[in-house]
């Protein structure tokens, strides 16, 4: 439900007093990017307080590892999951964007991989939190100073062209950004301009790929 208000409260009702963006109806402007936040949050969520649970109160982990199950094996599962719960939720808001006539190319179902992909990356980042917070509490910090910027200047609302330039170079060296950007020129039929942000989420999944498994390894086993 939190997406389809974000479509309502921003698309709809500051929607009538911004009428387009870039030739594009607002409500329309934002839609690609609900896809792209819900995405990220599903997967972020489910790494840091989801697994953070699991391996402190729940002891689910120490069960695990008293199986066959390896702690490489148990780790990848978390990203896996993270990834999946991000491509769950993506499809889901396509799913209501859709209904609400607000995608304009049938080229949306391309974004699917791409929501496992850069999900992954979500789902890293919130490992590597939940492996070195000091405890529960601390998540707030990372949310706040990290998720929420990302969430507000990443170009979901507004193209990130219009702020300063120090903010605009930031915003490119942060996931959401060009998943947000993809979800956009995929929703409009504009394959050929999502060829720089796909190199740079591959290249930044396999950068971040070993740090969740040294961390947690260090976090686990002490």
């Amino acid at each position: 439900m939190e997406p389809v208000l974000y479509l309502a409260a921003l698309g709809l009702g500051l929607g009538a007093f911004i009428k387009e963006i870039n030739g594009v109806p607002y409500v329309n402007f934002i839609a690609p990017g609900i896809i792209a936040s819900s995405s990220m949050f599903a997967a972020i969520y489910e790494c840091t307080y989801g697994t953070y649970v699991r391996m402190t109160f729940q002891k689910t982990f120490d069960a695990i590892l008293a199986t066959p199950v390896t702690l490489n094996d148990l780790i990848a599962g978390e990203l896996m999951w993270g990834a999946t719960k991000s491509v769950l939720y993506g499809t889901t808001i396509v799913v209501v964007i859709s209904l609400f006539g607000l995608v304009g190319s049938s080229l949306i179902i391309l974004i699917l991989p791409v929501l496992a992909l850069s999900g992954l990356i979500f789902a890293e980042i919130a490992l590597v939190c939940a492996a070195t917070v000091p405890g529960i509490d601390s998540f707030n910090y990372f949310y706040t100073l990290i998720v929420t910027p990302m969430f507000l200047f990443s170009g979901i609302f507004f193209p990130v062209s219009t702020l300063p330039p120090i903010i605009t170079k930031i915003a490119y060296f942060t996931p959401l950004y060009h998943l947000v950007n993809i979800c956009r020129a995929l929703s409009m039929g504009n394959v050929g301009s999502v060829t720089g942000d796909m190199v740079w989420i591959v290249i930044v999944a396999a950068l971040l790929s070993p740090y969740p498994f040294r961390l947690m390894r260090r976090r686990v086993i002490k």
